[in-house]
């Protein structure tokens, strides 16, 4: 969204698409699950009189969306891209299969994974900590506007703390919203450390891919 009040900036897309050119010229491995909020919210659906599981399959096709717009990016850069689906729609992107997406992966492809679970009640923080015990990834790297975790939100508290790291237990038990427990209790219970880091902020997913301290490790 940008600076934008709602929809997709180019500026903000093209830049994340830089950021995964590099990161894959690194030698990594890049799968990415894109949230919908810019462009429609689940959740907000009930507010305006719409029934929640319909909402939700709104939310993942605004996720699709935004799929497609950041393929577009990174193809526009020279990168080869895969859009897979939760949702058949074979006109636009490949279904969902696991195999079919490590290969992706092993050829050098940016995989790209739309509509959630496929599921209502679910959200795009559990699709992405599924997607990533299912793919075996190394570690979720999870972009936001802030720069980690800390012990407020430090957008509202002057005074919040941040964290360099911080286990599981300790998160459960501060109760501190990084993620829907559905989604964290997935990670911790497969031993997949979390990111949590500024990705508005250039070069920042190169200098975590390269050893560097960027935002909040999450790990048992």
């Amino acid at each position: 969204m940008g600076d934008k009040q709602y929809g997709i900036d180019p500026v903000r897309i093209q830049q994340y698409a830089s950021e995964i050119k590099t990161a894959i010229e690194s030698g990594a491995e890049v799968a990415i699950v894109i949230g919908g909020g810019n462009i429609f919210r689940g959740l907000q659906a009930a507010d305006n009189g719409i029934e929640r599981a319909q909402g939700d399959y709104m939310g993942m096709l605004a996720t699709v969306i935004n799929g497609m717009a950041l393929q577009s990016a990174l193809e526009g850069l020279g990168l080869f891209t895969r859009l897979m689906s939760a949702i058949k729609m074979e006109q636009i992107c490949e279904p969902y299969i696991r195999r079919r997406a490590m290969r992706h992966l092993e050829k050098g492809r940016v995989v790209i994974f739309g509509a959630g679970t496929g599921n209502p009640y679910f959200t795009t923080d559990t699709a992405a900590s599924l997607r990533a015990i299912e793919i075996e990834a190394d570690v979720i790297l999870k972009g936001t506007r802030v720069d980690g975790i800390y012990t407020a939100d430090p957008e509202k508290d002057v005074n919040a703390v941040k964290y360099d790291t911080i286990s599981f237990h300790e998160v459960y038990s501060q109760g501190l919203n990084i993620m829907d427990l559905t989604a964290f209790t997935l990670c911790k219970e497969n031993s997949l450390p979390i990111v949590v880091f500024d990705m508005n902020k250039p070069g920042n997913l190169q200098r975590i891919l390269q050893g560097e301290a960027i935002g909040t490790l999450v790990s048992n």
